[in-house]
C-alpha cells in the first residue's frame, strides 16, 4: 500500500485537478504568510486572512479527497 505522499506524487503527475488544487493551496499559503508577517492587521486584513485560511483548508480537503478516491481505485484495481 502506498503512502499518502506517494499517492500525492502520482496524482501530481496524472491529475490536472490535483495539480491545480495544490498550486492554489501554495498560492494561498504565500498570501497568508505575507499577512502574518505584519504585527498588526486592520479589520479588513483580518477578514481577508480568515477568508484565505478557509479557502486554503478547502483546497487541502479537496486534495485529501482526491487521494482517498485514488487509493480506493487502486485497491479495487489491485483486487481484480
Amino acid at each position: 500500500m502506498q503512502t499518502e505522499q506517494g499517492l500525492a506524487d502520482q496524482l501530481r503527475q496524472t491529475s490536472r485537478e490535483f495539480k491545480s488544487l495544490e498550486e492554489t493551496h501554495h498560492r494561498l499559503e504565500g498570501e497568508l504568510n505575507e499577512l502574518q508577517r505584519r504585527h498588526v492587521l486592520t479589520p479588513q486584513e483580518e477578514v481577508v486572512k480568515k477568508h484565505l485560511q478557509k479557502e486554503k483548508l478547502a483546497m487541502k480537503d479537496k486534495m485529501a479527497e482526491l487521494i482517498r478516491q485514488y487509493r480506493e481505485q487502486g485497491t479495487v484495481q489491485a483486487a481484480h
